[in-house]
């Protein structure tokens, strides 16, 4: 009978296209916090520096859902903007029966991590933050706190040696020396500690009064407490614990002993970069703009978090951003001080679409010319001017100007002139990927570069072209 109602439900669309416009709107773009408080402990300052210059990392959203080509965990929630479309619009606890019945056929036989170290690094990519949970409560770890996981054996791929995919994805990235991340959903919709079924939910927030049942909201407090404990000291070193769910917070609805939490976490992970987003205060060592790039440099440590695709799971119709825009997007962050984490769907066999390649090939190619100018480097003044974004290596020897082409073939005019602050004397301009030598000439702070004219009809080059200019400061 399950697999007859998620046919059904597959066959019928349960959720139109406008039901992912309302997530993209009210889920997905989240607040950013202004009131930053820098970490005091020297060891997550050091690998909060150390993640600073990684710049592109990976995020991967997977989970039960994939099997509907479903965004992940909202169209669950009976928060107002969710529009559910299907045999059981009309029926909360149907859907959600149905939904959380997909445990039962989820079983992702093609899931190879390896393939997708070998296309992240050969894309630039240096660390990891991969979805342990998401709000579903879907485990994609061995958790022993409940059987709604990957490894229960009312799941198929319990059987598959590699079901614990959280420690396998893990370990495939460690070996190849991304820093890891674990993303964990803070609200879980299937625990009957949040969501119980005594009440009916009304909203993403916890659906009874904790102060009148303070034993149950105890509960999940340890819970909570004891698997993130599992995944700091199960799954081998973790650099990045990643809380999502931002509306369980303290002084809201609902909230955990996040001092508790951290003190745990980092007693296991010492140095462990904590991002509790959205939740100013000590554990939000790093902040998360989501699906947008801020028009300047920030403060403070930050992270754009961003989908390849429309949305952040896998589904069938997705569409892929083109890699212009994802190296823009890249050169863009990076020319702010901040780093890019781009966000692949795994589908429901374990694996990614084609053009997930295919962009990170594109990625990869450009990067192989140009990440000299990405990793390990600083926004520097004026961070933009018009189509050119600037950065500079850390010793400050170096600057970048990333030229960013009108369409995907390169094509340069006769002369770029633009500002250089930080410099008192150049000695050198190149184009990157090119041996031709270039003339220039620096004057008032402007530094003018003359293009061949056979590097104006034929660079070469794809995307973004970058001059690499030897300084003294």
């Amino acid at each position: 009978m399950k697999n007859v109602l998620a046919s059904g439900l597959v066959l019928l669309a349960l959720l139109l296209p406008e039901k992912y416009v309302a997530a993209q709107a009210n889920e997905g773009v989240h607040e950013t916090s202004s009131d930053y408080q820098a970490p005091k402990d020297p060891l997550v300052i050091k690998k909060l520096e150390h993640w600073q210059d990684q710049k592109f990392g990976l995020f991967m959203h997977w989970g039960t859902y994939t099997q509907w080509g479903e965004v992940e965990s909202w169209s669950i929630c009976p928060d107002d903007w969710v529009v559910r479309k299907g045999p059981y619009s009309a029926d909360f606890f149907g859907y959600k029966k149905a939904y959380e019945d997909l445990q039962h056929t989820f079983n992702p036989v093609n899931f190879n991590p390896e393939k997708w170290v070998k296309a992240a690094k050969a894309a630039g990519m240096r660390y990891v933050v991969f979805t342990t949970k998401h709000h579903d409560g879907f485990c994609m770890f061995d958790t022993k706190q409940t059987d709604y996981k990957i490894t229960s054996p009312n799941t198929p791929f319990s059987k598959n040696p590699r079901a614990n995919v959280t420690k396998e994805i893990f370990d495939a990235f460690r070996k190849d020396s991304f820093m890891i991340g674990a993303y964990f959903s803070k609200p879980d919709w299937h625990s009957q500690y949040f969501w119980w079924s005594y009440y009916p939910p009304k909203d993403r927030h916890v659906n009874y009064d904790i102060k009148k049942y303070p034993e149950r909201w105890k509960k999940f407090n340890e819970f909570t407490y004891n698997q993130i404990e599992e995944l700091m000291t199960g799954y081998g070193g973790v650099d990045i614990l990643w809380l999502d769910g931002g509306w369980v917070r303290p002084g809201g609805r609902q909230s955990i002993d996040m001092p508790g939490i951290a003190k745990m976490a980092r007693s296991h992970q010492p140095g462990l970069i904590i991002v509790d987003r959205t939740v100013p205060g000590e554990f939000e060592n790093y902040t998360t703009p989501e699906q947008s790039i801020p028009d300047k440099p920030l403060p403070y440590p930050w992270e754009t978090c961003m989908s390849m695709g429309d949305s952040w799971s896998y589904t069938p119709a997705d569409r892929m951003k083109p890699s212009k825009v994802l190296l823009s997007n890249l050169v863009k962050i990076v020319s702010r001080g901040g780093n890019y984490l781009l966000n692949i769907g795994p589908s429901d066999k374990g694996d990614w679409s084609p053009e997930a390649y295919e962009r990170l090939k594109d990625i990869g190619n450009w990067m192989n010319i140009n990440g000299e100018g990405i990793h390990a480097s600083q926004p520097v003044a004026p961070y933009s001017e018009n189509n050119i974004y600037f950065t500079k290596s850390k010793d400050g020897q170096h600057l970048y100007a990333w030229y960013i082409a009108e369409n995907d073939k390169v094509l340069l005019p006769s002369e770029i002139s633009f500002r250089v602050i930080e410099a008192r004397k150049i000695s050198k301009v190149a184009l990157m990927g090119r041996p031709e030598k270039l003339k220039w000439h620096f004057e008032n702070g402007v530094l003018t570069i003359k293009v061949p004219a056979n590097l104006q009809k034929q660079s070469g080059l794809q995307y973004i072209a970058g001059f690499k200019i030897d300084t003294t400061i």
